[in-house]
């Protein structure tokens, strides 16, 4: 069950987990500006400037300039434009992420159900790392954690969840079938997405062949 959001609370929790983000990056020292994130290769800058970039998607040359570079590698692609946002001063990028934090531009390829996980996602991977608390919202979470199980190609495999069968504590959320994991819907999520630092909060005989499959 995947507890999906309409688009007009969808929205409204991506703005403000926007202006959370926001708010917790305003804080940030230079040296914890320079702490690796949860998202593997990028430091608590580089998802800064992802998410801050997400509502001003670059202009149609520049992605095609940037696929052609990667050799259409996605994941690259979105590597290669990210790191080069995150060489603006880290000022800029709050006053970007506040600034659009309520548009509702999207991306080429994408829609508002991606772009909720994905702002969730990498909130926490600012947040978890820095020691910092992010709250979300359980029902956003979930709607989230949907959407993100049924991704797969070309950003994850689309066969990492096979055999699980996941179960929210805190919310009435499931996904899958076969050996379970169950806790906290923002744990879960985490896992769904590639994390592994929330596995102190999930418990469950699926652990094991998630890791395996996620690695």
């Amino acid at each position: 069950m995947g507890n999906a959001m309409d688009r007009e609370n969808s929205w409204r929790h991506i703005e403000q987990q926007r202006r959370a983000i926001a708010a917790l990056l305003e804080d940030l020292t230079p040296s914890e500006w320079e702490t690796p994130s949860l998202c593997a290769g990028w430091r608590v800058r580089e998802v800064a400037a992802h998410i801050a970039a997400t509502p001003n998607p670059p202009a149609p040359g520049v992605l095609l300039r940037t696929a052609l570079r990667v050799r259409g590698d996605y994941n690259r692609m979105i590597d290669d434009l990210t790191t080069r946002h995150a060489q603006r001063p880290t000022s800029e990028l709050v006053r970007e992420l506040r600034d659009h934090a309520a548009s509702r531009r999207l991306p080429k390829l994408t829609n508002y159900r991606n772009i909720l996980f994905d702002t969730i996602v990498h909130g926490q991977d600012i947040a978890i790392p820095l020691g910092r608390v992010l709250d979300v919202d359980a029902g956003a979470a979930a709607a989230g954690a949907g959407t993100a199980a049924a991704c797969g190609w070309p950003v994850w495999d689309r066969h990492r969840l096979d055999g699980i069968r996941l179960v929210a504590t805190d919310v009435d959320w499931t996904h899958g079938a076969g050996s379970e994991i169950a806790g906290p819907i923002l744990a879960l999520l985490l896992l769904v997405t590639g994390r592994t630092a929330a596995l102190d909060q999930v418990a469950g005989e699926g652990i094991p062949r998630l890791a395996r499959q996620l690695a």
